[in-house]
């Protein structure tokens, strides 16, 4: 770092290159940050197993949930990073404000400023998954068990509009490009529908999977086009404007792909696939493009986890070894870093590993680093009607929280790490425990060199001169946007 330090500070490292060297580090060390916590209200006692038999937690703070039950999604808004949405398996939805804490670093337990209930018109049953409108914050989306996809108002936590579907729905996405409004929903039914929030109709079904929809994600970059997945293991690429079917379709057995034209040029590309072409040999329940479009991520029950190439549908035979672990029916919701926060080829992919979240180099499939919570894979709970349950800490949904409160997507991390209000750069993730728990990367030293800070030795005084020196840099990168009325 001192090296880094110095070339940028002699001319020979630009802003950027500096900015990405420094980004590049904090993703491998991601933590877990206890002192952030989510309290939704609801009442009951945790139960820690030990030898003797089961012991209630004394802890008042371990007895804190956001969704009792169980979280079952997260959605987080992208202008400012400080609406986080929650849904649990009994049908509520949660805000919270996450600019409710002024310093992170300090800890905080954060408390919905609203809350959604289940009733006859709002959800009935367990919620899949949320997302907000990618171009203005004030309005996100619901699917639930209960067969419909939902729109609410974010400031007033009003529902604006209601879509039966007629099947349970698995997960829903939005285009974050397009200027249409489709939405698209994975369902019970083998074909994807799409609904036009401007007239509100279910204007299209694109069929030709064999079984239930349980992927949908559209390209960050090419706003018709749109992959999907489903239990017949199949990844089938569309292209909205042609009525002919699929464009294309993920083979594992391709490693070339298509050789001329590319697969996401549907005006003109000669698409020459398999019939039997598939994914996975099992089923599809994850799918998500890198933030510029390059290349698509897939996962399946398999316990695989396959990188093609956008382009041409190339198989890139990258291997995440034997430690994968997909068992859940429910969508997965995986992400990639951010373009320009990692070197070119350097990209990492976030993974719910069942009880864990895997840090995994997106191009070789190497473990970067494993963040596990400190409650145990399977805990109990007794609610306030004295009925006690156990469940399997799964990891069900993640959260990216990039840029935020004026801090640039290139230097989020290094924003948040130094305690700013914007905590940008953290990772959320939702639990079948009821937690929601956050994690954010460390600075070198944060842990040792504080204590010493203090102290009167020449060594301390040179560890402090050396922090004071990052912070001015990290402040620098991160300082806030002007803006011209």
């Amino acid at each position: 770092m001192n090296r880094s330090l110095f070339e940028r500070s002699s001319g020979s490292l630009s802003p950027g290159g500096f900015a990405r060297l420094v980004t590049s580090r904090l993703l491998n060390t991601f933590q877990a940050a206890p002192g952030l916590r989510f309290d939704g209200g609801e009442t009951g006692t945790a139960i820690r197993h030990e030898e003797d038999g089961p012991v209630a937690e004394a802890d008042a703070a371990s007895s804190l949930w956001a969704h009792q039950t169980g979280v079952s999604a997260l959605a987080l808004e992208h202008f400012d990073g400080r609406i986080l949405a929650s849904g649990g398996l009994d049908a509520t939805i949660k805000l919270w404000n996450l600019e409710q804490c002024a310093n992170p670093s300090t800890g905080h337990t954060y408390t919905p400023v609203v809350s959604i209930r289940r009733s006859e018109q709002t959800h009935r049953f367990g919620i899949t998954h949320l997302s907000f409108y990618p171009f203005d914050s004030g309005a996100f989306l619901s699917t639930s068990y209960d067969e419909t996809l939902k729109v609410w108002a974010t400031k007033t936590a009003s529902l604006a509009a209601s879509f039966s579907l007629g099947s349970k729905v698995y997960t829903h996405a939005i285009s974050p490009i397009a200027s249409h409004l489709l939405v698209a929903c994975g369902t019970q039914h083998p074909a994807v529908r799409l609904v036009d929030l401007r007239s509100g109709a279910n204007v299209q079904s694109l069929a030709g999977h064999a079984g239930a929809v349980l992927a949908v994600s559209w390209s960050p970059r090419y706003e018709h086009v749109l992959a999907s997945g489903s239990v017949d293991g199949t990844v089938k690429i569309w292209d909205i404007r042609r009525a002919g079917g699929p464009i294309g379709m993920l083979d594992q057995e391709d490693s070339l792909g298509l050789y001329y034209n590319g697969l996401l040029d549907a005006s003109t590309a000669k698409v020459r696939v398999r019939a039997s072409a598939k994914a996975h040999t099992a089923p599809v329940n994850a799918l998500t493009w890198t933030d510029d479009g390059g290349y698509i991520v897939s996962a399946g029950h398999d316990q695989r986890i396959r990188v093609w190439d956008a382009a041409t549908g190339r198989n890139t035979l990258a291997s995440f070894g034997p430690s994968i672990r997909n068992r859940q029916l429910a969508s997965i919701t995986p992400f990639t870093s951010p373009t320009g926060l990692a070197r070119p080829g350097g990209e990492l992919l976030f993974w719910p590993n069942e009880t864990e979240i895997l840090v995994l180099d997106l191009h070789d499939g190497h473990v970067v680093t494993r963040l596990r919570p400190t409650a145990p894979a399977v805990a109990s709970l007794r609610s306030s009607s004295s009925s006690t349950r156990s469940v399997r800490n799964r990891v069900t949904s993640l959260a990216w929280r990039g840029a935020g409160a004026g801090a640039s997507e290139t230097s989020s991390v290094g924003g948040a790490v130094m305690g700013g209000s914007n905590m940008a750069g953290a990772i959320f993730s939702a639990h079948l425990d009821g937690q929601i728990r956050a994690w954010v990367p460390r600075l070198e030293g944060d842990e040792d060199e504080d204590e010493d800070e203090d102290g009167d030795d020449e060594a301390s005084r040179e560890r402090a001169a050396k922090r004071k020196a990052l912070d001015d840099v990290y402040r620098g990168l991160t300082g806030r946007r002007i803006t011209f009325v």
